[in-house]
């Protein structure tokens, strides 16, 4: 969906509206600072010796970080600055590895309004992040509190 506005507000959102982060590739430098921020050093994602002898073949990102930075490429949209009033809630699936170097794209597509106030209202959106290959590495579901235009 195409808009020039930032933060919009509940009656704005219309069911099936979907909207698409930048891309990004996901680097160890990425992977890096998120262990040393975290202080999730597991060594799936910081040694590489290790990581070689598991199913992946090699490090791959955080699950974590990768909630992150979904989170990070949506916000830079701005289809909730200065709307949202509460995160009220995630349901998320972690389907495949991101691995050093994949680009990775994040979408939300508005699922559900419902419990609209005088000032506020619910919406769900279905969120998925996708690699360069099209393929879901994660999914799930967000529940944000919106205004209302007054």
């Amino acid at each position: 969906m195409a808009y020039k506005e930032r933060g919009l507000y509940f009656d704005q959102f219309n069911i099936g509206d979907e909207f698409i982060g930048k891309s990004r590739t996901v680097t160890e430098t990425d992977v890096v600072s998120f262990a040393g921020l975290s202080g999730d050093y597991n060594p799936l994602h910081t040694d590489e010796e290790f990581a070689k002898k598991t199913p992946f073949g090699g490090r791959i990102a955080h699950g974590m970080l990768i909630l992150a930075l979904f989170s990070g490429s949506l916000g830079m949209l701005g289809i909730l600055e200065g709307t949202a009033l509460a995160f009220m809630g995630l349901s998320w699936r972690f389907i495949d590895a991101v691995k050093f170097g994949d680009t990775i794209t994040c979408s939300m597509k508005v699922r559900e309004k419902k419990a609209p106030k005088e000032n506020r209202g619910i919406v769900i959106f279905d969120a998925k992040v996708k690699n360069q290959r099209g393929e879901v590495v994660q999914e799930g579901d967000l529940t944000v509190l919106v205004a209302r235009k007054k």
